[in-house]
């Protein structure tokens, strides 16, 4: 072998090892990877990694430390429940990777996401309350239609403690203020669809209705290029001729677990006593964007996060992927 072939071979094997060793399962599990981010160039044939010890061994601790997932379901009372990712050990990834690492370093455990065979989109058009009680994330929805000078410094504590919201936009409200949506959305947060006038949508008829949904829809689009998922009907006023009219849009109608009744103008002490004395995995709590609420929003958020869970959107809280407990 010349000079230069053994460099590039020494520079490969090199790279290989690194991969090897910088693997951590709290980022596969948070970024619902299903792949791993590096492929190692080294590839076993599949008889030899069949009877190689290392492997069984890697292929014993998948079956005694698999998560099985959870199927979305309906539920009596709370309705359309999503399912929720199981979790195990990628095998032939972690074998690959331990190869190539070598026999004196530790083996670094390579997972991947699993599926439920239902799924939220499999249970057609009813409404949705609350998230999957296994995962622990608790949805932060915030109602837009008024209270404008509210929006900035509700903005800066969610800034402050890093945790992205759903705004759900009454269409008159945003076509009246794009900049300030604009403003929202440059934060990170998700956007979506609070019908266009704030009607009672159960005392519609059904093309009134399906104009309500459908014109907030576009202008979310149009002003914001953004796909619209979710609808929150206004005041929680709706009936299944709204369920089946937002479904045959594309959207899931959202509710909530917890209502803050910040429209009421309760002290913050009180809303941060409700949260924390109510509040669980999976838990959406509805607000506006009000004095009480304002106020009231950092100290929900510290609660939250000191029960062990994780505050975020509507779409991160009913999303099936698996997270980590804050301190797991």
């Amino acid at each position: 072998m010349n000079g230069r072939k053994g460099a590039v071979l020494l520079a490969c094997f090199a790279t290989v090892l690194g991969i090897g060793q910088t693997g951590v399962v709290g980022e596969y599990i948070q970024g619902a990877v299903q792949q791993p981010a590096a492929v190692s160039a080294w590839a076993p044939k599949a008889n030899d990694m069949q009877q190689d010890p290392l492997y069984k061994q890697i292929v014993e601790k998948r079956e005694q430390t698999r998560i099985q997932p959870v199927d979305a379901v309906l539920d009596r009372v709370w309705k359309a429940i999503p399912g929720y990712n199981g979790l195990e050990i990628d095998a032939e990834e972690t074998y690959k990777q331990a190869k190539a690492a070598g026999v004196s370093t530790p083996i670094t455990y390579v997972y991947r996401q699993i599926p439920p065979k239902v799924k939220l989109e499999d249970l057609g058009a009813e409404p949705i309350y609350r998230g999957n009680p296994n995962k622990p994330m608790v949805g932060l929805m915030i109602n837009v239609a008024w209270g404008n000078e509210f929006i900035v410094p509700m903005l800066d504590i969610l800034d402050e403690e890093k945790v992205k919201a759903t705004f759900f936009f009454d269409g008159s409200w945003l076509k009246k203020n794009p900049e300030l949506a604009k403003e929202i959305q440059k934060r990170g947060h998700e956007l979506e669809n609070h019908a266009y006038t704030h009607p009672n949508m159960s005392q519609l008829s059904e093309y009134r209705a399906s104009l309500e949904i459908s014109k907030t829809q576009k202008l979310l689009k149009e002003s914001l290029g953004v796909d619209n998922t979710w609808f929150a009907p206004p005041s929680g006023d709706f009936n299944q001729q709204t369920v089946r009219i937002a479904h045959g849009l594309g959207l899931k109608t959202v509710l909530w677990t917890l209502d803050t009744v910040d429209w009421r103008n309760p002290s913050p002490d009180s809303v941060v006593n409700k949260i924390s004395n109510k509040v669980q995995a999976g838990t959406l709590i509805l607000m506006h964007p009000t004095a009480s609420s304002s106020q009231a929003l950092k100290g929900m958020i510290r609660v939250i996060k000191q029960k062990g869970l994780i505050a975020g959107s509507v779409g991160q809280t009913l999303s099936p992927e698996r997270v980590i407990p804050p301190g797991s």
